[in-house]
């Protein structure tokens, strides 16, 4: 038997699809609209840090952005849990309130903290809202992949 997600777009969209497309578009949502967004953010002198960093994350030694896409790609399995009900607009704006919150904040007062850096980027505005702003346009990256991939988009019709 197979699981199932309904929308109101669909009248049977897989589990499996369903998290595989979040993963992946969490992923490809990193390395586009994420990673684009801190560049144009570098470009305008917000924050020093350049997208596309080939710098060796430990404990694996991996580079930085394939990190960052694998954690995309989890988190966008997470929020294709969250909004599963969801399709149109309101999936596109709920992603980036996801994005640009739950992520954001795990950064800053988790993940942060493991890395021995200041929580919040020391709570300095210009490193605060580049967090904001880089994981609310991943937020809507993801959201828009799911919309356009995550079901069949064939009405249904009572």
């Amino acid at each position: 038997m197979n699981a199932t997600l309904e929308g109101p777009y669909t009248s049977r969209t897989t589990t499996g699809r369903w998290l595989l497309t979040g993963f992946v578009a969490g992923a490809i949502a990193v390395l586009v609209f994420h990673q684009g967004t801190l560049a144009m953010l570098h470009a305008i002198g917000l924050t020093p840090r350049g997208p596309f960093s080939m710098q060796a994350t430990p404990p694996l030694g991996i580079p930085q952005i394939w990190s960052l896409a694998f954690w995309g790609g989890v988190w966008g399995v997470i929020l294709a849990l969250v909004v599963h009900r969801l399709d149109g607009p309101r999936l596109v704006f709920a992603s980036i309130a996801f994005g640009a919150i739950l992520p954001t904040l795990v950064a800053w007062f988790v993940v942060a903290p493991l890395k021995g850096q200041p929580m919040a980027g020391g709570f300095h505005e210009a490193a605060m809202a580049t967090g904001l702003l880089v994981n609310a346009a991943w937020g809507l990256g993801t959201g828009a992949i799911l919309l356009l991939f995550g079901r069949s988009h064939v009405p249904r019709y009572a």
